[in-house]
C-alpha cells in the first residue's frame, strides 16, 4: 500500500486559498511489493480491438502490473460481473483458459501483478442498490478467484458515476453508486488482505475537472468530479491512480490555464493536481487532500491509434524530468519534485506489441 504525505502545506496560497487541517492525508500501511517504477499496461483478454490478441504468456516482460480487460455487468444495474475470454472467431490465437490461467501463474512467479479491470468504455457499472453492491462483490471474488488473480482495477467511464443534487461533501457522499462502490471495494479489501490490489483508472473528466466543477446540481455535468469521493475514501487501500491523461479535453490546472493533452506541460499539470490536492469548485472548506507520489501512474495512449492524445516518447520523459526533478519544466510549474511517482500506465499492451513494443522498451529503459 502507498506512502502518504501527511501535510497539505503545498497547498497554501494556491489561487490564493488555504485549506483547512480537516483536509489531511490518513496514515498509509505497507506497500505491496510493486516495483518503485513501474509500468501498468492493459490486456485485451476479451476482445482483439484491431490490435490483434496478445496471448498471456507473450506479454513482455517490461510490464509489471498486468491488467485484464475487461470484466462487465450483465446489465448496467444488475452489479453481477461476466469476464469473458476472447472467442476464437476474433481471436484466432487465443489460448485454452487452462493456458490463460497457468500463463498468469507463471507472470506472478516473474513477480508481476495480474489484475481483473472492470468495466472499459463499453462497461456501465452503476451500483444503485445494496443488491448490485453485494452482486458486484461476489461476482467479483468469483472471477479473481477462478483465475487466482492479484487485485481489482476499477475503469469505469460513460455514466457508471454521477453526483446527485445536493451531493457536494467530500467526505460524505450520499448518492448511492458512489457509496454502494466504496462499500463493495472496502469489502473485496478486507476479504482478501493487504495483499490484495486496488487501482483505478478515471478519466479527467471524473477527478481534475472537479477543481471547476463538483457535486450535483452545480449547473454542471453531475458526472464532474465523480471519482473523488471514491478515490479520498479508498486512499489508505489504493495502491495506484492512473488517470486516463488521454481522450481529454481542455482541463484547468492549479494555475488556473487550461491544458491540452498529448504535451509535456498537460501531464505536469495533471499529475501536480494529485500530488499537491485542490479545493473542489475552489471551495477551501471542502478540498482533496494530496495522494502519495508511490499511488501515482500516468496514464497514456501507447500508440497514435490508441486513443486521443497520444504522446511522443520524448514529451513523456520531459514530464517524467519535470515531475521527478524539476527540470525542463514547461509552462506550468509543479508545486514540489516527486521523484517517488510511481510510473506509467498504458493503454494497451497489445496496441504496443503492434507498434513494434516501443512504449513498453523506451519508457523501462528511462
Amino acid at each position: 500500500m502507498p506512502r502518504m504525505r501527511t501535510a497539505l502545506a503545498a497547498l497554501v496560497g494556491l489561487v490564493g486559498l488555504t485549506l483547512p487541517a480537516t483536509a489531511a492525508a490518513a496514515p498509509e500501511p505497507a506497500a505491496p511489493d510493486i516495483p518503485a517504477h513501474a509500468l501498468v499496461g492493459y490486456l485485451h483478454a476479451s476482445f482483439a480491438n484491431g490490435s490483434g490478441y496478445v496471448r498471456i504468456a507473450d506479454v513482455p516482460a517490461e510490464w509489471d502490473v498486468i491488467d485484464l480487460a475487461f470484466a462487465e455487468p450483465t446489465s448496467p444495474t444488475s452489479g453481477r460481473l461476466e469476464f469473458n475470454r476472447c472467442p476464437a472467431a476474433e481471436c484466432p490465437n487465443v489460448e485454452t483458459d487452462e493456458e490463460f490461467i497457468a500463463g498468469i501463474k507463471a507472470k506472478q512467479a516473474e513477480g508481476k501483478k495480474v489484475l481483473l479491470s472492470v468495466g472499459g468504455a463499453n462497461g456501465q457499472v452503476r451500483l444503485e442498490t445494496a443488491g448490485a453492491r453485494d452482486a458486484f462483490v461476489e461476482s467479483a471474488a468469483a472471477i479473481i478467484d477462478r483465475y487466482g488473480l492479484d487485485g481489482i482495477d476499477i475503469d469505469f467511464e460513460g455514466h457508471s458515476l454521477e453526483l446527485a443534487p445536493g451531493d457536494t461533501d467530500l467526505k460524505n457522499p450520499t448518492t448511492p453508486v458512489v457509496v454502494n462502490l466504496i462499500a463493495a471495494l472496502r469489502t473485496l479489501n478486507e476479504r482478501y488482505g493487504p495483499d490484495f490490489v486496488l487501482t483505478m483508472a478515471p478519466e479527467t473528466f471524473f477527478v481534475q475537472l472537479g477543481y471547476q466543477h463538483y457535486g450535483g446540481g452545480s449547473g454542471a455535468d453531475p458526472r464532474a468530479g465523480s471519482y473523488l469521493p471514491v478515490i479520498d475514501a479508498l486512499r489508505a487501500d489504493l495502491d495506484l491512480l492512473h488517470v486516463q491523461n488521454y481522450n481529454s479535453g481542455p482541463i484547468m490546472g492549479l494555475d488556473d490555464q487550461y491544458h491540452t493533452m498529448g504535451t509535456a506541460d498537460f501531464h505536469v499539470a495533471m499529475i501536480d493536481m494529485l500530488l499537491t490536492g485542490f479545493p473542489l469548485a475552489k471551495n477551501p472548506d471542502n478540498a482533496f487532500a494530496p495522494l502519495a507520489p508511490e499511488q501515482v501512474a500516468i496514464g497514456l495512449p501507447a500508440a497514435n491509434p490508441a486513443g486521443n492524445g497520444f504522446t511522443p516518447v520524448p514529451e513523456v520523459h520531459k514530464a517524467l524530468d519535470c515531475l521527478r526533478a524539476g527540470t525542463g519544466c514547461g509552462p506550468y510549474q509543479p508545486h514540489g519534485t516527486y521523484p517517488a511517482l510511481r510510473g506509467l500506465m498504458a493503454w494497451s499492451i497489445n496496441w504496443d506489441a503492434y507498434h513494434g513494443n516501443e512504449f513498453a522498451k523506451a519508457h523501462d529503459d528511462y
